[in-house]
């Protein structure tokens, strides 16, 4: 099968569109209960609005959820959540550019950042790796898993120009508004 590369801009790369903590979840694999883990923990804080108190709702970018889905896939792979945390931290300092060009190799307990086929080549000659997560493919497949879920823009819409109704696709809120209409 042949990949095509990545070409353009990424769905909500330049920040204009947030995802919900249930969208997030969706899109990544992970439970709600992790994702507010991560988020209290400051291992992933969503980068376009965090949660302010009671009744708000944290907004998480592109860039968080390809995040997001590296930090499951090295849970998934057995790494601690004290290396996870430390790889993030790596991870932090890049672009959305760079960041698809990272592959990450671990042995179970570290993780190392490659960036051209010669590291991966070396790290695996030298008996290091274990397995390697290629961030490109975790962007792809969040652009995919995002092409049938809800964005809403990253600036609020003043009272008066939002949509009457539930958003589409909150299904809770819909739920609340039948409850409401009886």
């Amino acid at each position: 099968m042949h990949e095509q590369p990545l070409e353009g801009p990424l769905v909500g790369e330049d920040g204009s569109v947030g995802y919900r903590g249930v969208t997030a979840c969706q899109a990544v694999g992970i439970s709600y209960r992790q994702l507010d883990y991560w988020a209290r923990t400051t291992l992933v804080v969503p980068s376009v609005r965090d949660a302010s108190g009671s009744g708000t709702s944290r907004l998480y970018s592109f860039r968080d959820l390809v995040v997001l889905k590296v930090v499951k896939r090295l849970l998934d792979a057995g790494v601690s959540l004290q290396n996870i945390r430390r790889a993030i931290e790596t991870l932090r300092s890049h672009g959305v550019e760079d960041l698809a060009g990272i592959t990450l190799i671990s042995d179970g307990t570290t993780v190392y950042e490659c960036r051209s086929p010669e590291e991966v080549v070396d790290l695996l000659q030298g008996g290091q790796g274990v397995f390697g997560i290629a961030i490109g493919g975790a962007f792809k497949e969040i652009q995919g898993s995002l092409s049938h879920l809800p964005a809403e823009p990253a600036a609020p819409q003043p009272v008066d120009e939002r949509p009457e109704g539930p958003a589409a696709g909150d299904e809770l809120a819909a739920r609340r508004a039948r409850r409401r209409a009886g």
